[in-house]
């Protein structure tokens, strides 16, 4: 499963077209022909993801027990919203107009890492979800060494 890591912003062409970054290409594999992207559920952005994400997690929704209404939502604002985009041969995307107006994007889009999947934003509204994102953070005293420190309490049965 890849790892999508830092930020990147790229220029869109007059086409529409931006390139992906080259470590999110990377991590991705050798074997994919393009990503996913669908707007995100809880932010001003677009979530973006391998194809394979969404097979995981449509797997993952198959062992559940969800209330129908809630399985309904996700597929119809996941799966029913989700576009599949080819990399060219100098691997760019289109981006999809009703998609990248709808959360802003203009002429630059931000790549921003989250793990498994990434997020595509307009650079200036995602400089003010940092600047909030951190200073919650803060607030809620969140670090690496306690995240780490309960996870290995977890492992160990402490918890």
């Amino acid at each position: 499963m890849p790892v999508f890591l830092s930020s990147f912003v790229n220029k869109i062409d007059k086409k529409g077209r931006v390139s992906v970054p080259a470590s999110f290409r990377s991590a991705l594999g050798d074997d994919v022909s393009g990503i996913v992207v669908f707007k995100s559920l809880q932010h001003d952005a677009l979530d973006g993801c391998s194809i394979a994400h969404l097979e995981l997690l449509s797997r993952s929704l198959e062992k559940q027990d969800l209330p129908p209404d809630v399985f309904e939502l996700i597929e119809t604002t996941i799966f029913g919203g989700s576009v599949q985009l080819p990399f060219d041969s100098e691997g760019r995307i289109s981006l999809p107009h009703h998609l990248v107006g709808g959360v802003g994007i203009e002429d630059e889009v931000a790549f921003v890492g989250r793990r498994k999947t990434f997020q595509l934003w307009n650079p200036k509204k995602l400089a003010a979800h940092e600047t909030e994102a951190r200073s919650l953070a803060k607030a809620k005293d969140i670090s690496l060494s306690k995240i780490i420190a309960a996870a290995s309490a977890f492992e160990n049965g402490d918890i």
